[in-house]
């Protein structure tokens, strides 16, 4: 199965968030190509780099899974500081970016 996986920046915050995405859309979108070529099913984000960040991040995130749904994958976010999984859960999104057995207790 064919699977990929891609680093989220050590900062991601509105200033650099528009331009990460168009930068990111782009590798988003051969990853995906690539996968599905493969028969896989998902696409892997490592976060464990992020340190600087606000929701914007989590912006970036949606997007990705949105990009990923259209082209039948699963995104699938690994490594995420807690404090991002804590902004994503007082957003109401925690369960878009993490399944129920990922999430926090």
């Amino acid at each position: 199965m064919g699977e990929s996986l891609i680093r989220l920046p050590a900062c991601v915050q509105l200033a650099n968030a528009a331009t990460l995405w168009l930068d990111w859309e782009r590798t988003l979108r051969a990853e995906a190509a690539g996968i599905t070529a493969q028969a896989g099913q998902e696409l892997q984000v490592n976060a464990s780099e992020l340190q600087d960040f606000d929701s914007s991040a989590l912006s970036l995130l949606l997007g990705a899974g949105r990009l990923c749904a259209e082209h039948g994958l699963r995104l699938r976010v690994m490594g995420a500081p807690t404090k991002l999984r804590e902004l994503a859960r007082l957003y109401g999104i925690d369960g878009l970016l993490w399944p129920a057995e990922e999430q926090l207790a």
